[in-house]
């Protein structure tokens, strides 16, 4: 059986900052989920940090101390490192150097299943390999551990490569990216036309928008082969999911399950998964979804937000949804305004949400009575199935029905509504 490799972490709290804690708890998990076990933590407090080293040369020390008295592998650093710092911690150190970003690609590279993901990951690897290309290839020595993302993959993405080759596979990449985001773009243009809204799950990784997403197909789709992914892990989805829900009165919607947000995500990733992200861009409205289990959970709202705002999304109208109540021990005030309390996996409070839905997402339904002649049959069938019909009376004349239906029907078919009149 494979050993975990072992780390210590390190991190910087700069200013006093008060997320710094759960910033370096969030390291860990980070490590947790690259299969590496961290066995100590190192931080220290500055106003910034040493452009040389990262931290002070009194904490390389303990650093060094701490890595030759428990045999460890590799050293993780809480910020994303210049390639000069690498350079000279990894000398001075003398084991692998790894930064939040590697971790976070690394987990990126390992949960790609699509072409698509697997093609905005190998963008993103090369990006921020290539200021480094030079630093991790004088030290060959001390990359035989820790996360794979440079090596993992073709040949071609080995950091021995130079510039000029790096450059040329990023740019066949998107090339091949390019072919894939057209036809992205194709499908959102037809949703458009459409007219049906299309509303996207955002939100801090794990806070469970892929159990709303499956949630919300249990109760209203027959069909349990459109579920998504949904586990209890970090970033475990990084595809874009889009499943049409129609709800019990015939109004429909798309539903779209996105990658999730975290703290200081790379630049890197965000600037790769931009065809990916512009679903959130193109939405009509937005579910924000909250793990409320989570004490940091107001920290993670901050997150997201900023993200949106970094997209160009922050004044789509949005939805928050509070999710995993069950979770919460004390008792849950509900004091945020706007904001709907569930629990995604025991479908606590999904009723409230889709009436939120349905109460945002349709401000142009109107309700309307018309009369169908009865050899106009297709179109009383085809309000049954796309409109809510309230009541329906059979007459001389045809069926009568009180209907609520989207304004671009009502017009459509008004002349049914005169003939009511007659």
């Amino acid at each position: 059986m494979k050993l975990k490799q072992r780390a210590v972490i390190v991190g910087c709290n700069i200013n006093n900052d008060k997320e710094f804690l759960s910033m370096m708890k969030e390291l860990s998990k980070l490590a947790d989920a690259c299969d590496i076990e961290v066995v100590g933590e190192i931080t220290q407090k500055l106003q910034r940090v040493y452009s040389s080293h990262y931290i002070g040369s009194g904490k390389v020390q303990e650093v060094i101390s701490l890595v030759n008295e428990n045999d460890l592998d590799m050293v993780i650093f809480n910020d994303e490192l210049s390639p000069s710092q690498i350079r000279n911690l990894q000398k001075d150190l003398k084991c692998n150097v790894i930064d939040r970003t590697v971790l976070i690609l690394d987990i990126f590279a390992k949960r790609a299943k699509t072409k698509e993901a697997q093609l905005q990951v190998e963008i993103a690897k090369l990006q921020y390999l290539l200021p480094r290309l030079i630093d991790f290839g004088e030290h060959l020595g001390y990359q035989s551990g820790g996360p794979k993302f440079i090596t993992r993959g073709s040949g071609e993405t080995k950091f021995e490569l130079d510039h000029r080759k790096i450059k040329g596979r990023i740019s066949a990449l998107h090339v091949e990216l390019e072919a894939i985001v057209a036809q992205r773009k194709n499908q959102r243009k037809q949703r458009k036309k459409s007219g049906i809204p299309v509303i996207v799950l955002v939100g801090y990784t794990n806070a469970g928008k892929s159990s709303i997403m499956n949630t919300m197909i249990d109760l209203y789709s027959s069909s349990v082969d459109k579920k998504v992914l949904e586990k209890d892990m970090l970033f475990a989805t990084l595809e874009t999911y889009v499943r049409r829900i129609k709800l019990l009165d015939n109004k429909s919607f798309l539903l779209s399950d996105t990658v999730g947000f975290i703290s200081k995500l790379p630049n890197q990733l965000i600037k790769a998964f931009r065809s990916t992200l512009e679903e959130i861009i193109e939405a009509d409205m937005l579910v924000h979804v909250v793990d409320y289990s989570n004490p940091n959970y107001k920290q993670h709202i901050e997150v997201v937000k900023n993200t949106l705002k970094g997209l160009g999304a922050e004044n789509i109208p949005t939805i928050y949804a509070y999710n995993k109540v069950d979770l919460v021990k004390d008792e849950i005030k509900k004091d945020e305004k706007g904001c709907i309390y569930i629990s995604a996996k025991n479908k606590i409070g999904m009723d409230e949400l889709v009436n939120e839905i349905r109460k945002r997402a349709f401000p142009n339904h109107i309700c309307c009575e018309l009369l169908i002649p009865y050899d106009k049959g297709n179109i009383l069938s085809y309000f049954k199935y796309n409109a809510s019909i309230k009541s329906i009376q059979y007459n001389v004349n045809g069926a009568l029905i009180f209907v609520e239906c989207k304004e671009s029907d009502y017009r459509r078919y008004k002349q049914f509504e005169n003939l009511i009149k007659r």
